[in-house]
Protein backbone atom coordinates (compact mmCIF):
# COMPACT_ATOMS: atom_id res chain seq x y z
CA UNK A 1 0.00 0.00 0.00
CA UNK A 2 1.72 3.33 -1.13
CA UNK A 3 -0.93 5.74 0.47
CA UNK A 4 -0.33 6.67 3.95
CA UNK A 5 -2.58 6.20 6.44
CA UNK A 6 -3.67 9.35 8.62
CA UNK A 7 -4.60 8.64 12.22
CA UNK A 8 -6.14 11.31 14.34
CA UNK A 9 -5.87 10.53 17.82
CA UNK A 10 -2.91 8.38 19.96
CA UNK A 11 -5.30 6.85 22.14
CA UNK A 12 -5.13 3.04 22.51
CA UNK A 13 -7.16 2.45 19.21
CA UNK A 14 -5.41 4.59 17.21
CA UNK A 15 -1.97 3.69 18.50
CA UNK A 16 -2.85 -0.37 17.55
CA UNK A 17 -3.69 0.31 14.06
CA UNK A 18 -1.09 2.28 14.01
CA UNK A 19 1.40 -0.69 14.84
CA UNK A 20 -0.86 -3.47 12.95
CA UNK A 21 0.29 -1.03 9.92
CA UNK A 22 3.82 -0.90 10.90
CA UNK A 23 4.37 -4.54 11.06
CA UNK A 24 3.15 -4.60 7.63
CA UNK A 25 5.30 -2.27 6.30
CA UNK A 26 2.35 0.25 5.48
CA UNK A 27 3.01 4.25 5.71
CA UNK A 28 0.98 6.15 8.78
CA UNK A 29 1.11 8.92 11.05
CA UNK A 30 -0.40 9.69 14.31
CA UNK A 31 -1.93 13.60 15.07
CA UNK A 32 -2.45 13.78 18.43
CA UNK A 33 -3.67 17.09 19.98
CA UNK A 34 -1.46 16.49 23.29
CA UNK A 35 2.03 17.85 23.37
CA UNK A 36 3.34 14.88 24.62
CA UNK A 37 2.62 11.34 26.11
CA UNK A 38 3.23 12.92 29.47
CA UNK A 39 1.06 16.03 28.98
CA UNK A 40 -1.97 14.18 30.95
CA UNK A 41 -2.26 11.07 33.21
CA UNK A 42 -3.70 8.36 31.26
CA UNK A 43 -5.99 6.63 33.92
CA UNK A 44 -6.53 3.72 36.09
CA UNK A 45 -6.19 -0.40 35.64
CA UNK A 46 -7.74 -1.30 32.35
CA UNK A 47 -8.35 -5.38 32.01
CA UNK A 48 -7.46 -6.53 28.44
CA UNK A 49 -9.71 -9.66 27.48
CA UNK A 50 -8.88 -12.54 26.10
CA UNK A 51 -11.61 -12.49 23.38
CA UNK A 52 -10.77 -9.00 21.85
CA UNK A 53 -7.87 -6.57 23.53
CA UNK A 54 -5.25 -9.41 23.44
CA UNK A 55 -5.88 -10.57 20.14
CA UNK A 56 -4.98 -7.25 19.15
CA UNK A 57 -2.05 -7.02 20.72
CA UNK A 58 -1.15 -10.81 19.22
CA UNK A 59 -1.80 -8.97 15.76
CA UNK A 60 0.59 -6.18 16.88
CA UNK A 61 3.45 -8.75 18.15
CA UNK A 62 3.16 -7.12 21.45
CA UNK A 63 1.63 -9.87 23.66
CA UNK A 64 5.25 -10.22 25.59
CA UNK A 65 5.73 -6.43 26.43
CA UNK A 66 2.19 -6.68 27.25
CA UNK A 67 2.33 -9.69 30.27
CA UNK A 68 4.75 -7.89 31.00
CA UNK A 69 3.40 -4.60 32.80
CA UNK A 70 0.58 -6.98 33.69
CA UNK A 71 -0.13 -6.62 37.64
CA UNK A 72 -0.12 -9.61 39.12
CA UNK A 73 -3.50 -10.75 41.39
CA UNK A 74 -5.89 -8.04 40.24
CA UNK A 75 -8.60 -10.03 38.66
CA UNK A 76 -9.63 -10.51 42.48
CA UNK A 77 -12.92 -9.09 42.87
CA UNK A 78 -14.84 -7.89 46.00
CA UNK A 79 -18.47 -7.15 45.95
CA UNK A 80 -20.18 -5.87 49.21
CA UNK A 81 -23.53 -4.62 50.22
CA UNK A 82 -23.68 -0.87 50.94
CA UNK A 83 -23.32 -1.87 54.54
CA UNK A 84 -20.06 -3.19 53.92
CA UNK A 85 -21.09 -6.89 53.95
CA UNK A 86 -18.68 -8.71 51.65
CA UNK A 87 -21.62 -11.47 49.47
CA UNK A 88 -18.58 -12.08 47.23
CA UNK A 89 -14.58 -12.72 47.62
CA UNK A 90 -12.77 -13.81 44.58
CA UNK A 91 -9.41 -14.54 44.64
CA UNK A 92 -7.26 -14.39 41.49
CA UNK A 93 -6.11 -17.74 40.74
CA UNK A 94 -4.36 -17.00 38.31
CA UNK A 95 -6.51 -18.82 35.61
CA UNK A 96 -9.01 -15.45 34.52
CA UNK A 97 -8.90 -14.55 30.96
CA UNK A 98 -9.00 -10.96 31.77
CA UNK A 99 -5.72 -9.67 33.47
CA UNK A 100 -4.86 -6.02 34.70
CA UNK A 101 -2.51 -3.23 32.96
CA UNK A 102 -2.31 0.19 33.81
CA UNK A 103 -3.40 2.18 31.14
CA UNK A 104 -0.27 4.44 30.65
CA UNK A 105 1.66 1.84 30.73
CA UNK A 106 0.47 0.13 27.96
CA UNK A 107 0.08 2.92 26.01
CA UNK A 108 3.65 3.52 26.50
CA UNK A 109 4.34 -0.24 25.03
CA UNK A 110 2.37 0.82 21.89
CA UNK A 111 4.18 3.89 20.92
CA UNK A 112 7.77 2.19 22.21
CA UNK A 113 6.79 -0.20 19.44
CA UNK A 114 6.36 2.30 16.96
CA UNK A 115 9.33 4.25 14.67
CA UNK A 116 10.36 7.87 15.91
CA UNK A 117 8.04 10.56 14.26
CA UNK A 118 5.22 8.07 13.76
CA UNK A 119 2.67 10.18 16.04
CA UNK A 120 2.75 14.17 15.65
CA UNK A 121 2.25 15.53 19.08
CA UNK A 122 0.84 18.88 19.39
CA UNK A 123 -1.36 18.81 16.84
CA UNK A 124 -5.41 19.38 17.75
CA UNK A 125 -7.94 19.16 15.39
CA UNK A 126 -10.37 22.05 14.45
CA UNK A 127 -11.69 21.13 11.50
CA UNK A 128 -11.96 18.56 8.63
CA UNK A 129 -13.31 18.30 4.93
CA UNK A 130 -13.82 16.17 1.88
CA UNK A 131 -12.15 17.44 -1.39
CA UNK A 132 -13.70 14.22 -3.22
CA UNK A 133 -12.65 11.26 -4.58
CA UNK A 134 -11.95 9.58 -1.54
CA UNK A 135 -9.35 12.83 -0.81
CA UNK A 136 -9.48 14.59 3.34
CA UNK A 137 -8.26 17.88 4.61
CA UNK A 138 -7.57 18.05 8.24
CA UNK A 139 -6.82 21.67 9.69
CA UNK A 140 -5.32 21.87 12.88
CA UNK A 141 -5.31 24.40 15.60
CA UNK A 142 -2.44 26.04 14.49
CA UNK A 143 -3.51 26.32 10.36
CA UNK A 144 -1.21 23.84 9.14
CA UNK A 145 -3.21 21.20 6.79
CA UNK A 146 -2.55 17.48 6.11
CA UNK A 147 -4.23 16.12 2.99
CA UNK A 148 -4.90 12.36 2.99
CA UNK A 149 -6.48 9.68 0.46
CA UNK A 150 -7.37 7.36 4.23
CA UNK A 151 -8.12 9.35 7.13
CA UNK A 152 -9.56 7.64 10.12
CA UNK A 153 -10.59 8.71 13.29
CA UNK A 154 -9.42 7.13 16.60
CA UNK A 155 -9.71 10.59 18.49
CA UNK A 156 -12.75 9.55 20.73
CA UNK A 157 -15.89 11.02 22.36
CA UNK A 158 -15.81 13.85 20.58
CA UNK A 159 -13.91 12.98 17.25
CA UNK A 160 -13.61 15.88 15.21
CA UNK A 161 -13.42 13.12 12.39
CA UNK A 162 -17.22 11.62 12.82
CA UNK A 163 -18.89 14.70 11.22
CA UNK A 164 -17.44 13.40 7.95
CA UNK A 165 -19.43 9.82 8.23
CA UNK A 166 -22.49 10.64 10.50
CA UNK A 167 -24.34 13.57 12.08
CA UNK A 168 -24.54 11.64 15.56
CA UNK A 169 -23.28 13.38 18.77
CA UNK A 170 -22.77 11.93 22.66
CA UNK A 171 -25.75 12.28 24.89
CA UNK A 172 -25.15 12.49 28.61
CA UNK A 173 -26.20 9.30 30.23
CA UNK A 174 -28.10 10.48 33.16
CA UNK A 175 -24.57 9.62 35.49
CA UNK A 176 -21.69 11.00 36.63
CA UNK A 177 -18.62 9.69 38.26
CA UNK A 178 -16.40 11.22 40.66
CA UNK A 179 -12.80 9.80 41.12
CA UNK A 180 -10.52 9.67 44.31
CA UNK A 181 -7.33 8.45 44.86
CA UNK A 182 -5.93 7.21 48.27
CA UNK A 183 -2.18 6.37 48.30
CA UNK A 184 -0.02 4.29 51.05
CA UNK A 185 -3.46 2.46 51.68
CA UNK A 186 -2.54 -0.63 53.67
CA UNK A 187 -0.77 2.47 56.15
CA UNK A 188 -3.28 5.44 55.92
CA UNK A 189 -6.34 3.90 55.05
CA UNK A 190 -6.45 0.76 56.37
CA UNK A 191 -9.91 0.50 56.80
CA UNK A 192 -11.06 0.64 52.78
CA UNK A 193 -7.37 -1.11 51.93
CA UNK A 194 -9.40 -3.73 53.58
CA UNK A 195 -12.53 -3.44 51.74
CA UNK A 196 -10.85 -3.00 47.98
CA UNK A 197 -8.35 -6.16 48.95
CA UNK A 198 -6.33 -7.11 46.73
CA UNK A 199 -8.39 -6.65 43.35
CA UNK A 200 -11.40 -4.59 42.53
CA UNK A 201 -14.66 -3.46 44.85
CA UNK A 202 -17.99 -3.25 43.41
CA UNK A 203 -20.39 -1.84 45.52
CA UNK A 204 -23.55 -0.86 43.67
CA UNK A 205 -26.99 0.53 44.52
CA UNK A 206 -29.61 2.00 42.48
CA UNK A 207 -28.71 5.24 41.87
CA UNK A 208 -25.45 5.25 43.59
CA UNK A 209 -22.37 3.17 43.54
CA UNK A 210 -18.57 2.49 44.21
CA UNK A 211 -16.35 0.99 42.18
CA UNK A 212 -12.74 0.55 43.54
CA UNK A 213 -9.32 -0.57 41.94
CA UNK A 214 -6.06 -1.21 44.04
CA UNK A 215 -3.40 0.01 41.74
CA UNK A 216 0.64 0.30 41.65
CA UNK A 217 2.56 1.64 44.60
CA UNK A 218 -0.38 0.54 47.18
CA UNK A 219 -3.13 2.87 45.39
CA UNK A 220 -6.63 2.47 45.58
CA UNK A 221 -8.65 4.31 42.61
CA UNK A 222 -11.99 5.17 43.23
CA UNK A 223 -14.76 5.64 40.91
CA UNK A 224 -17.70 6.68 42.65
CA UNK A 225 -20.91 6.63 40.50
CA UNK A 226 -24.28 8.94 40.53
CA UNK A 227 -27.29 9.34 38.96
CA UNK A 228 -27.91 12.63 38.52
CA UNK A 229 -28.56 15.20 35.74
CA UNK A 230 -26.00 17.43 34.70
CA UNK A 231 -27.15 20.52 36.57
CA UNK A 232 -27.06 18.45 39.84
CA UNK A 233 -23.58 17.95 39.42
CA UNK A 234 -23.29 21.94 38.16
CA UNK A 235 -24.32 23.13 41.53
CA UNK A 236 -21.23 21.84 43.38
CA UNK A 237 -18.11 23.92 43.42
CA UNK A 238 -15.52 21.17 42.47
CA UNK A 239 -12.66 23.65 42.69
CA UNK A 240 -13.25 23.53 46.59
CA UNK A 241 -12.16 20.21 46.83
CA UNK A 242 -13.39 19.92 50.40
CA UNK A 243 -16.78 21.22 49.87
CA UNK A 244 -17.36 18.65 46.69
CA UNK A 245 -15.83 15.87 48.57
CA UNK A 246 -18.75 16.35 51.20
CA UNK A 247 -21.27 17.16 49.18
CA UNK A 248 -20.48 13.69 47.38
CA UNK A 249 -20.07 11.64 50.52
CA UNK A 250 -23.26 13.40 52.12
CA UNK A 251 -24.80 11.00 49.26
CA UNK A 252 -23.32 7.76 50.68
CA UNK A 253 -24.84 8.74 54.43
CA UNK A 254 -25.62 5.31 56.03
CA UNK A 255 -23.19 3.22 53.49
CA UNK A 256 -20.29 1.55 55.96
CA UNK A 257 -17.53 3.72 56.72
CA UNK A 258 -15.23 1.60 55.19
CA UNK A 259 -16.74 2.61 51.94
CA UNK A 260 -17.72 6.17 52.40
CA UNK A 261 -13.35 6.06 53.04
CA UNK A 262 -12.65 6.26 49.52
CA UNK A 263 -14.38 9.25 49.13
CA UNK A 264 -13.59 11.08 52.65
CA UNK A 265 -10.11 10.01 52.28
CA UNK A 266 -8.77 10.94 49.03
CA UNK A 267 -5.60 12.01 48.63
CA UNK A 268 -6.38 14.27 45.82
CA UNK A 269 -9.55 16.62 44.79
CA UNK A 270 -12.45 14.84 43.49
CA UNK A 271 -12.27 14.70 39.73
CA UNK A 272 -16.02 14.77 38.05
CA UNK A 273 -16.50 12.46 34.84
CA UNK A 274 -19.54 12.70 33.54
CA UNK A 275 -20.31 9.81 30.58
CA UNK A 276 -21.62 9.79 27.17
CA UNK A 277 -22.86 7.87 24.61
CA UNK A 278 -23.41 7.54 20.97
CA UNK A 279 -26.70 6.04 20.06
CA UNK A 280 -27.33 2.38 20.45
CA UNK A 281 -26.50 0.46 17.02
CA UNK A 282 -24.53 3.93 15.46
CA UNK A 283 -23.27 3.20 11.76
CA UNK A 284 -23.01 5.24 8.82
CA UNK A 285 -23.22 4.88 5.13
CA UNK A 286 -19.60 3.77 3.48
CA UNK A 287 -18.18 7.48 2.61
CA UNK A 288 -14.99 6.65 0.74
CA UNK A 289 -11.43 7.59 2.17
CA UNK A 290 -12.07 7.74 5.92
CA UNK A 291 -13.76 5.67 8.39
CA UNK A 292 -13.89 5.73 12.72
CA UNK A 293 -12.63 3.25 15.86
CA UNK A 294 -13.00 3.71 19.18
CA UNK A 295 -15.15 6.07 21.27
CA UNK A 296 -15.18 7.40 17.60
CA UNK A 297 -17.55 4.95 16.13
CA UNK A 298 -18.85 3.38 18.80
CA UNK A 299 -18.76 5.26 22.57
CA UNK A 300 -20.98 3.38 25.40
CA UNK A 301 -21.28 3.72 29.00
CA UNK A 302 -18.19 1.94 30.85
CA UNK A 303 -18.67 -1.74 30.64
CA UNK A 304 -15.27 -2.84 30.68
CA UNK A 305 -15.16 -3.23 26.76
CA UNK A 306 -14.38 0.48 25.31
CA UNK A 307 -10.28 -0.02 25.65
CA UNK A 308 -10.28 -3.60 24.46
CA UNK A 309 -12.71 -3.07 21.72
CA UNK A 310 -10.43 0.20 20.29
CA UNK A 311 -7.66 -2.12 20.09
CA UNK A 312 -9.53 -4.44 18.61
CA UNK A 313 -10.96 -2.58 15.60
CA UNK A 314 -7.49 -0.84 15.44
CA UNK A 315 -6.01 -4.32 14.79
CA UNK A 316 -8.72 -5.61 12.49
CA UNK A 317 -8.49 -2.77 10.19
CA UNK A 318 -5.12 -2.64 10.07
CA UNK A 319 -5.13 -6.27 8.84
CA UNK A 320 -8.12 -5.65 6.29
CA UNK A 321 -5.67 -2.41 5.01
CA UNK A 322 -2.66 -4.67 4.57
CA UNK A 323 -4.88 -7.47 3.37
CA UNK A 324 -6.21 -5.08 0.28
CA UNK A 325 -3.21 -2.62 -0.49
CA UNK A 326 -4.90 -1.99 -3.67
CA UNK A 327 -8.26 -1.77 -2.82
CA UNK A 328 -8.74 0.80 0.38
CA UNK A 329 -12.73 0.85 -0.51
CA UNK A 330 -12.68 -3.17 0.18
CA UNK A 331 -10.53 -2.74 3.46
CA UNK A 332 -12.92 -0.32 5.05
CA UNK A 333 -16.00 -2.33 4.25
CA UNK A 334 -14.74 -5.37 5.50
CA UNK A 335 -13.62 -3.86 8.75
CA UNK A 336 -16.82 -2.02 9.14
CA UNK A 337 -19.20 -4.95 8.20
CA UNK A 338 -17.76 -7.21 11.27
CA UNK A 339 -17.25 -3.65 13.46
CA UNK A 340 -20.98 -2.44 13.36
CA UNK A 341 -22.94 -6.22 14.58
CA UNK A 342 -20.05 -6.45 17.29
CA UNK A 343 -19.95 -3.02 19.25
CA UNK A 344 -23.68 -2.99 19.04
CA UNK A 345 -24.03 -6.54 20.42
CA UNK A 346 -21.48 -5.28 23.19
CA UNK A 347 -24.08 -2.89 24.18
CA UNK A 348 -27.29 -4.88 24.84
CA UNK A 349 -24.63 -7.74 26.65
CA UNK A 350 -24.20 -4.77 29.75
CA UNK A 351 -24.43 -5.10 33.00
CA UNK A 352 -27.52 -3.79 35.16
CA UNK A 353 -28.08 0.17 34.29
CA UNK A 354 -27.09 2.27 37.59
CA UNK A 355 -30.85 3.02 38.16
CA UNK A 356 -32.23 -0.65 37.61
CA UNK A 357 -33.34 -2.15 40.56
CA UNK A 358 -31.07 -5.00 40.65
CA UNK A 359 -28.23 -2.66 40.87
CA UNK A 360 -27.24 -4.37 43.94
CA UNK A 361 -24.56 -6.56 45.07
CA UNK A 362 -26.88 -9.73 44.86
CA UNK A 363 -28.27 -8.67 41.60
CA UNK A 364 -24.85 -8.11 40.04
CA UNK A 365 -24.11 -11.63 41.88
CA UNK A 366 -26.75 -12.99 39.96
CA UNK A 367 -25.83 -11.26 37.12
CA UNK A 368 -22.17 -12.47 36.51
CA UNK A 369 -23.89 -16.15 37.75
CA UNK A 370 -26.11 -15.86 34.12
CA UNK A 371 -22.87 -14.87 32.40
CA UNK A 372 -21.10 -17.85 33.77
CA UNK A 373 -18.07 -15.66 35.57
Amino acid sequence: MHTPVTIIGAGLGGLTLARVLHVHGVPVTVYEAESSPSARAQGGLLDIHDYNGQLALKAAGLLDEFHAIVLEGREALRILDRDGTVLLDQADDGAGGRPEVPRGDLRQVLLDSLPAGTVRWGHKVSRTRALGEGRHEVTFADGATVVTSLLVGADGAWSRVRPLLSTATPEYIGKSVVETHLFDADTRHPAAAKAVGGGMLIAPSPGREIFAHREKGDTLHAYVGLSEPQDWFAAIDFADAATATARIAQEFDGWAPELTALITGSDVPPVLRPLYTLPPGHRWDRVPGVTLLGDAAHLAAPNGEGANLAMLDGAELGEALAAHPGDIETALTEYEQVMFPRSAETVIDEMPGIDSPHNTAQGLIDWFSGKGQ
